[in-house]
């Protein structure tokens, strides 16, 4: 599957855009049109980084928490090492199993996703970003040919930007 993403400045030329696509005839359930007073980012599937890099981060989160408190206790155990000395031998491994956990949080925050809250990339947070401009989207999805004769009728329009996409699982 292919996608064509074109930005116009304002309603009116995403409008004329639009009919324009609907005149040449293409087929309109492949073709929407994003922005105020039509279909949201959220409605359309755009994936926003961030709430899926909280996912990816909680997901491993899971795992590396239960896996850092044990190894943090496994390795006090194993050393001896005394953290603090009123807590006595058990209290020692178990402080030492709270450090590894808190290591298991950090683990999970920036390779599991925390990075791509503060430094989030792609394609997606750019377009809700101009939707949040006041900017709209024309989205056309189908085949190449398609998305080619689509890409012709919209550049007559001078969009900001267009851009095609090409759906990895579909590949």
């Amino acid at each position: 599957m292919n996608y064509l993403v074109a930005v116009l400045q304002n309603r009116i030329e995403a409008e004329e855009a639009y009919s324009a696509l609907e005149k040449e005839g293409l087929p309109m359930d492949k073709v929407a049109i994003l922005g105020r007073g039509y279909k949201t980012a959220d409605e359309f599937g755009l994936i926003d980084p961030g709430s899926e890099a909280k996912k990816q981060a909680k997901t491993l989160a899971y795992w590396t928490i239960p896996f850092g408190f044990m190894a943090g206790y496994a390795f006090n155990l194993q050393t001896g090492i005394e953290i603090v000395e009123w807590a006595g031998s058990v209290g020692n491994h178990i402080i030492g199993g709270m450090f590894g956990a808190i290591a298991g949080a950090m683990g999970s925050f920036f390779a599991g996703g925390g990075t791509g809250l503060i430094f989030s990339s792609g394609d997606a947070l750019p377009y809700r970003n101009r939707l949040k401009e006041g900017k709209y989207l024309i989205v056309v999805k189908g085949s190449d040919s398609l998305t080619q004769q689509a890409s012709r009728i919209l550049r007559q329009f001078e969009p900001e930007n267009i851009q095609g996409y090409v759906d990895p699982g579909s590949v």
